[in-house]
């Protein structure tokens, strides 16, 4: 296994985003920029005239709020929302240490997956680190249950993901994927899966102040047996793609990028918070290890899209 491997990765330099959020509809630019070894993913938001909150790490331990997305508390009554995509673009990509920066109080939606940050993460690139990676270990089996919904971390000897959703839909209906992490299966498989949602829910989401900013540039909307976007589906099964996109952003919320199986029935964001809960419940569940320890495959963009080379991904800091 290669030395580079075994290092942390953090982006080659800023890179912006501009848009709005989909819960909100307000207008919002995020920047996410380069950390120190070590740092995990840190974020902070501009409150204007110069002012910024301090960075905080991105922890599942400031989540205030899992309905149809994750809010994290940064303090001071500052919160931001929907970070799901940004955090799961950034750790399906491989990055270490990260900090998001932004201007408003909730992530921009952009196209509904986690595509567009890949894409300018592929593009700008990593600079590995001197430090070593390190992973959460899971040890010890966790479950949470509501009713017959479930989340569960186990240990497996890498990094993998068995989700399984089931709808009343005849559009989905039940859908199962099991992936095996690497960035560029992460970047093929699952970053282009949308958000979704129904047009008979919309009425009362909008009036409970959700999915205002919500349209079929940024969500599979389904109407009855029918999906109303005018180019379909880009994956057969995109709906549970997307719920293993987010996922893989809330479980990133453990801190470190865990080293286990994690499976999920039913799941959604706030099973995922209360496995990640049930895991630090007790230092038996885990273990932090060197990814020297680990039989690690960072599968990196050897015939990477639009030509790129892997040194332009890879920027080694030596």
């Amino acid at each position: 296994m290669s030395k580079l491997t075994t290092r942390q990765r953090t982006l080659a330099a800023p890179i912006s985003f501009a848009g709005y959020g989909v819960h909100s509809a307000q207008p919002v630019t995020l920047t996410l920029g380069p950390a120190a070894p070590d740092s995990g993913l840190l974020i902070c938001r501009e409150l204007g005239e110069g002012r910024t909150t301090p960075p905080v790490p991105v922890h599942f331990s400031r989540i205030s709020r899992t309905t149809l997305c994750t809010t994290l508390d940064l303090g001071d009554s500052v919160s931001v929302a929907t970070i799901e995509h940004v955090t799961s673009a950034l750790s399906g990509m491989g990055v270490d240490n990260a900090l998001i920066t932004l201007d408003g109080g909730e992530c921009p939606i952009l196209d509904g997956s986690a595509r567009p940050f890949a894409d300018d993460i592929l593009q700008v690139g990593l600079e590995i680190q001197p430090a070593q990676r390190k992973f959460l270990k899971i040890m010890r089996a966790v479950t949470v249950r509501n009713n017959d919904a479930f989340a569960a971390l186990e240990p497996y000897n890498g990094r993998s993901f068995d989700l399984e959703i089931d709808f009343d839909s005849k559009v989905i209906g039940r859908q199962r994927m099991i992936f095996d992490w690497t960035p560029r299966r992460y970047y093929e498989d699952i970053s282009r899966a949308r958000t979704f949602g129904f047009v008979r829910d919309a009425k009362i989401l909008r009036q409970a102040g959700y999915a205002l900013g919500s349209s079929l540039d940024n969500s599979i909307t389904l109407h009855e047996d029918r999906i109303l976007n005018p180019g379909g589906l880009r994956y057969e099964d995109e709906f549970v793609r997307h719920k293993l996109l987010d996922a893989i952003g809330d479980l990133s919320l453990g801190g470190l990028p865990i080293w286990g199986r994690f499976r999920s029935y039913k799941g959604g964001h706030a099973l995922n918070a209360h496995v990640l809960t049930g895991l630090f419940s007790s230092e038996a569940n885990y273990e932090i290890v060197s990814a020297e320890d680990l039989p690690l495959e960072f599968e990196a963009f050897d015939d990477q899209p639009d030509g790129l080379e892997i040194n332009h991904y890879l920027r080694s800091v030596r």
